[in-house]
């Protein structure tokens, strides 16, 4: 494949690194994804919530990175959005993205990505067993920004809300009788 070539393939190809590194399970390479202090030009810090000093009138939380998982409070700090991702990878034996709807717009050195994740996992194993556990769809909506850096575009902020299904009980109800 080619090198992209513009702002908008440059994104949607860090779009597309921070879910194969998920389906990897590669938290090393998703840390990398993840914008951080160092990555902000003339920043000389970004505040962590975990840090009492940077809890301190005057301190820019301009760059901070926020995750929202399905089901999930808010998680900001690059410390508590990256031990989510570290939970998840622990806990999760298989999981394979297929992203549809993914649109892409660039602003400045701000990019703004939305698009669906039909997402595809399984549990851990039955005892006794090298099977994975049972496989389980879900569709999911996210919105992913990212910012420019010398480095490339790194996440700024990860969204990601369930579907709910629709039931066939409903149309049943709405029919004629």
């Amino acid at each position: 494949m080619s090198a992209p070539r513009t702002d908008v393939e440059e994104v949607a190809r860090a779009n597309t690194a921070f879910y194969e590194a998920m389906e990897r399970g590669d938290f090393e390479e998703l840390s990398t994804l993840w914008l951080a202090p160092m990555d902000i030009d003339g920043a000389e810090h970004t505040a962590d919530p975990a840090d009492p000093e940077d809890l301190e009138e005057g301190t820019d939380r301009g760059a901070e990175v926020s995750c929202v998982h399905p089901g999930w409070p808010v998680l900001t700090g690059r410390g508590e959005v990256l031990r989510s991702y570290a939970l998840i990878m622990a806990n999760t034996e298989y999981i394979q993205f297929f992203l549809t709807d993914v649109h892409v717009s660039v602003i400045s050195d701000t990019a703004l990505v939305t698009c669906t994740e039909n997402i595809l996992s399984g549990g851990p194993a039955p005892e006794d067993s090298d099977e994975l556990g049972p496989l389980v769809g879900q569709l999911v909506v996210a919105t992913n920004v990212f910012r420019r850096t010398s480095e490339g575009w790194k996440l700024w902020s990860h969204h990601a809300s369930p579907v709910l299904a629709e039931s066939g009980e409903e149309e049943a109800d709405d029919s004629p009788s």
